[in-house]
């Protein structure tokens, strides 16, 4: 799975946009969100959402692999626990969010450090 980011300047018009060309190219969205002008979808075929959205105008789209990891979402705490072990690993978080899975998609500098880091609870 890749996480796609890209500007959105125009919010729900730019969203809108994308989402149509995406779904045109039969590109499914399995997560993400907007914030900050950007956006971020997770996708399984990164070359096909790249295609469709370089033709149709929308860029520049950066790609990006992610680590998929579990999260016992109804603990306290279990979010910056999960945090803090990446960051005294020294791995730098870019972005995170929720898939439609409920599971934290991360963006990170380092996935495959990220990955031995979490252990079990990463995925690819």
């Amino acid at each position: 799975m890749f996480d796609i980011s890209l500007p959105v300047p125009d919010g729900a018009r730019s969203l809108a946009g994308i989402g149509q060309v995406l779904g045109a190219a039969g590109v499914g969205l399995e997560g993400g969100g907007m914030w900050s002008g950007t956006s971020h979808y997770l996708v399984g075929n990164a070359a096909a959402a790249v295609s469709a959205l370089d033709s149709a105008g929308y860029g520049p789209v950066m790609v990006q692999p992610v680590v998929i990891a579990e999260l016992e979402a109804d603990v306290p705490g279990a979010l910056g626990l999960l945090m803090m072990r990446l960051a005294e690993a020294g791995v730098q978080l870019k972005a995170q969010y929720s898939d439609h899975d409920n599971r934290k998609i991360l963006v990170v500098d380092d996935p495959k450090k990220a990955r031995a880091v979490l252990g079990e609870t990463a995925d690819q």
